[in-house]
C-alpha cells in the first residue's frame, strides 16, 4: 500500500491508497477531498434519467477537453467503496462520448446517511 503525503498552506494531509474489490482505488485515513482518476464505468450516476444535458455544451466541453484536458474534476461522493456522481454531467457525458476511460474526479467519503440525502 502507498502513501502519500501533501503539503498544503500550514497543514499536512495523510491518505493511503488501496485497490478494492470492484477494482478502482479506494481511500483510507483521508482528510477531505482527494483528486483520483476514476473509470467512468466505476462511477453511479444515480440521476442521469432524470436529466438531459444541453448537447451544445456537451460538444463545446469536448472540444475543450481534446484541445487541453479536463480542467475541473467532477465531484464524487464515496459510500463504503461505490462511487457516486451527482453533478459534472456534461463534463461526465463528454468523457463518454469521447471514449475516455477515466475522468478526474474530486472524491469525498461519506455515509449512507449522506448519499440517501443526495437522492432525496
Amino acid at each position: 500500500m502507498a502513501s502519500f503525503y501533501l503539503r498544503g498552506p500550514a497543514t499536512l494531509r495523510n491518505f493511503s491508497l488501496s485497490a478494492s474489490s470492484n477494482g478502482a482505488p479506494s481511500t483510507t485515513q483521508q482528510i477531505g477531498p482527494v483528486v483520483l482518476e476514476l473509470p467512468l464505468n466505476k462511477i453511479r450516476r444515480p440521476l442521469m434519467r432524470t436529466r438531459a444535458n444541453d448537447q451544445h455544451k456537451v460538444h463545446e466541453l469536448m472540444d475543450s477537453i481534446k484541445e487541453i484536458g479536463l480542467q475541473v474534476p467532477i465531484d464524487v461522493l464515496e459510500v463504503d467503496g461505490v462511487y457516486y456522481g451527482f453533478s459534472g454531467c456534461h463534463r461526465y457525458e463528454a468523457h463518454e462520448q469521447l471514449g475516455l476511460p477515466t475522468i478526474r474526479c474530486k472524491i469525498r467519503r461519506g455515509t449512507k446517511e449522506t448519499l440517501r440525502h443526495h437522492l432525496r
